[in-house]
């Protein structure tokens, strides 16, 4: 596969000189983008091998873009750009994570070499990656399916923070496979022969849940009649995963905040701490940047949890997955159920394509089970699932026009369109209340703003 360069400077002659000029000579395919916004648009839209970047920029400058890339792709080559007399601010690029730093004007054959060595690095370390894999066997991901960017740039980013002992954040709407991802970066990780316990937060009471985490001594409350450990002691040498993190009381968060702190516990009843050795791995379908905002969620103990964030795409916006995901767990299902294997019809498929998928891999893991149990036909259709094409309606058709161009530019056109029309009438009824509108169409705010930002729909329009 060819590598890839972005480009990111604010200078346009100067981003159209450095493409024309390292075109010939460098052996990847050369983006471009004028802002720290566009290069994090591009980023996230493709796969690039390394970003060779412009210190000095407005609104989000080189230092502010590093830090992102750094903690949104641990994995991603970076080198800035900086003019002679910035030296000090490269030295503190290269203190943030930058590969390298390059300072103008250029010696057009020095920055040529300079570059060759940032990407033989990047390939270097694909290729550690997918030896590693190729030792353990790779069957961490056996569950998570996908071969979208989206995807592929969640399983790097997974492989990536696996080989670290740092504290993990994953984020994601319900369903998405938070708790796969958490279960592949254990399988991944040193830790990989260690316990991995799996705390379900908001089921467990909050009375419960304390003395869950860190055990009790003999006498610590009426029931108490001997001591027990808890699941912090139970998972010494391995991870836990506290799933939806968002739902724990401002309490339990306090006592959190000390054991990422001082890797320590005291249980219930006890006067003594007891050291641990454990990796946390958390994951909340919640915004806990308005829960903070709200006070129901500490500041320092989010930054304390936030330390590598991971974030598991919606089903929605990795349609192209969709068929994989169905016969994927068409496949287990049947094995698990006994039931002699049958396709999905064209016309379910095309229905689960055009779907919105609030539920996101569950919801449609729940309907492939209804298909296989009511199914009576040679294959699975719509009425064996209980529903009809996008929900009653016909599946969308293209206009003629689309049909002639590329395919992810006639993707792109499509979504650009319905996401305009479906979200512009949302904040029409709720007059640009983006909350409202995110309730009316059941979504998390931020991720309607994700949306919103993406196809450039701004709620101002639509205040009165």
């Amino acid at each position: 596969m060819a590598k890839s360069l972005l480009i990111v400077d604010d200078e346009k002659d100067m981003l159209h000189l450095l493409k024309r000029s390292l075109a010939p000579d460098l052996d990847c395919r050369i983006e471009t983008a004028s802002s720290g916004k566009e290069a994090l648009d591009a980023i996230a839209a493709n796969s690039f091998d390394l970003v060779l970047a412009d210190i000095k920029m407005p609104q989000m400058d080189g230092l502010e873009l590093l830090d992102i890339i750094k903690r949104r792709y641990p994995g991603l080559t970076v080198v800035m750009m900086t003019a002679f007399g910035h030296i000090d601010t490269a030295v503190k690029a290269m203190k943030y994570g930058a590969y390298d730093f390059i300072t103008k004007p250029f010696d057009h054959e020095a920055l040529v070499v300079r570059l060759e060595k940032a990407l033989e690095r990047s390939s270097l370390l694909k290729e550690n990656l997918r030896l590693k894999m190729e030792c353990r066997g790779d069957t961490a991901f056996q569950e998570i399916v996908g071969k979208s960017a989206a995807m592929q740039r969640l399983f790097d980013t997974i492989k990536m923070v696996a080989n670290t002992d740092l504290t993990v954040l994953i984020t994601g709407e319900s369903g998405t496979g938070k708790d796969l991802t958490g279960r592949a970066i254990h399988s991944l990780s040193p830790r990989q022969h260690g316990p991995y316990v799996s705390v379900n937060c908001p089921t467990v009471p909050e009375q419960i849940l304390e003395s869950e985490l860190f055990g009790y001594r003999k006498g610590a409350f009426t029931h108490a009649i001997q001591n027990k450990a808890g699941l912090f002691q139970e998972a010494d040498g391995g991870t836990i995963f506290l799933d939806e993190i968002g739902d724990i009381s401002p309490t339990i968060q306090t006592k959190l905040l000390r054991v990422l702190q001082e890797k320590e516990i005291k249980p219930l009843g006890s006067t003594k701490t007891v050291g641990i050795d454990v990796r946390i791995i958390a994951s909340t379908n919640q915004d806990l940047s308005a829960k903070i905002r709200d006070k129901e969620f500490r500041e320092d103990f989010f930054y304390r949890l936030n330390v590598l964030p991971v974030h598991v795409p919606p089903l929605r916006e990795r349609a192209e997955d969709i068929p994989l995901i169905a016969n994927h767990l068409l496949e287990k299902h049947c094995a698990q159920l006994n039931k002699p294997m049958k396709p999905i019809s064209k016309k379910l498929m095309d229905v689960f394509v055009s779907r919105h998928w609030e539920g996101n891999v569950r919801e449609m893991e729940n309907l492939i089970i209804q298909g296989i149990m009511f199914s009576r036909g040679d294959e699975i259709r719509p009425r064996d699932v209980r529903i009809q094409a996008t929900d009653g309606e016909s599946p969308p058709t293209l206009e003629g026009s689309l049909l002639s161009r590329p395919y992810k530019e006639a993707k792109e056109k499509t979504l650009r369109q319905f996401n305009s029309a479906f979200i512009g009438r949302l904040l029409t009824q709720s007059g640009g209340n983006v909350t409202q509108a995110a309730r009316q169409c059941g979504l998390e705010r931020q991720a309607l703003q994700q949306i919103m930002r993406r196809y450039g729909i701004k709620a101002d329009d639509y205040r009165k």
